[in-house]
């Protein structure tokens, strides 16, 4: 039986496969963030920025659980699939399965730097072998009619010149891949750990903003560091698009906030007794289907955070799942907190 993501997908074949996505704003693959029940809560802030998964291997969805993986609501698009791989047919055939369920775009994950996935060849040291992030993408290309992307970093350890990084940029863009998300960090494979990849190594934009200049027909988005307006604004002035990662978790109205100054629509920032209604709405339905309520309350901590009552509203929602709540009506209690 096809899963609702699936059947809304049948039923947009045809010409919206080649409507180029607006890439002015995403929200970046988050591995144990961005899932399923983050990502609708996420879509209630803007519906047009560009929602991704977290990095899914490409193994996993051939020998695993698809829906379970895979599975979406609708109401989350647009949404693309981050596949993690470096075997050519396996990321074919799970760009093809990642197509059948909805997805927008397949991206290939070569900027993360664990352990775990560095064992496994692939992530960020795939840098190294530009050849087979191009024939990664050639077969991808092959399998699927939406958009094949790529997100990297701008080099890797003590190769992190300006050289290396266009080199990688012509051999993977020769293979066909038009969009390149740039996280503006190189990545440190021994000696840091994730975290600390994201905040050590220093961001350097220009790097991003020179790939553009130097290759003006393709579509640069940068990642890395972004957490306000006026930071983002300025990234539109250089490069095709921006993408926020831990801000947007972290403060989910700074995406409403953004999406009015990127799109020229009629959208307000929702209000907060909205956005609890609809999430309790979509809790009951999960809930009922076996989902723990905490796998949904967890990604909503920071909806208000900044503002008064914020701890009250993470407090009440925290102590509530951990004595064992499992009903949605929590959601209510815990803005009832927010605003006593």
């Amino acid at each position: 039986m096809k899963s609702e993501s699936q059947l809304a997908f049948d039923s947009k074949l045809g010409s919206d496969l080649v409507v180029p996505l607006d890439r002015r704003l995403s929200v970046a693959p988050m591995m144990d963030w961005t899932d399923r029940h983050c990502r609708f809560f996420l879509r209630l802030f803007s519906p047009r920025v560009l929602l991704y998964t977290e990095m899914i291997v490409a193994n996993a969805i051939l020998r695993g659980d698809r829906d379970y993986l895979l599975g979406f609501d609708p109401a989350e698009h647009p949404v693309a699939l981050q596949l993690g791989g470096s075997d050519p047919a396996m990321l074919a055939e799970a760009a093809a399965i990642g197509e059948q369920f909805g997805y927008v775009e397949v991206n290939l994950n070569v900027g993360c730097p664990s352990d775990r996935v560095q064992s496994a060849t692939f992530g960020a040291c795939l840098m190294a072998r530009p050849r087979l992030v191009a024939d990664c993408v050639r077969a991808m290309r092959t399998s699927v009619r939406v958009p094949v992307t790529v997100k990297t970093r701008i080099g890797i350890d003590d190769r992190d010149d300006y050289g290396f990084l266009r080199e990688f940029i012509d051999e993977v863009a020769a293979a066909g891949c038009g969009v390149f998300i740039i996280h503006a960090r190189k990545a440190v494979l021994r000696g840091l750990s994730p975290k600390e990849n994201r905040e050590v190594p220093p961001l350097n934009y220009e790097r991003a903003w020179q790939v553009k200049r130097d290759y003006p027909q393709l579509t640069i988005v940068v990642n890395g560091g972004l957490r306000t307006v006026p930071q983002v604004v300025d990234q539109w002035q250089h490069v095709d698009g921006t993408m926020l990662g831990r801000e947007a978790y972290h403060n989910p109205y700074v995406l409403s906030a953004l999406h009015r100054v990127a799109y020229d629509d009629d959208f307000h920032a929702p209000d907060p007794a909205a956005v609890v209604a609809r999430m309790q709405d979509y809790a009951s339905r999960q809930v009922a289907q076996g989902v723990p309520l905490r796998a949904i309350t967890r990604h909503m901590l920071g909806m208000f955070n900044g503002r008064a009552g914020a701890r009250n509203w993470r407090r009440t929602l925290s102590e509530g799942v951990n004595r064992g709540a499992t009903s949605p009506a929590l959601l209510s209690e815990a803005l009832r907190a927010l605003n006593g």
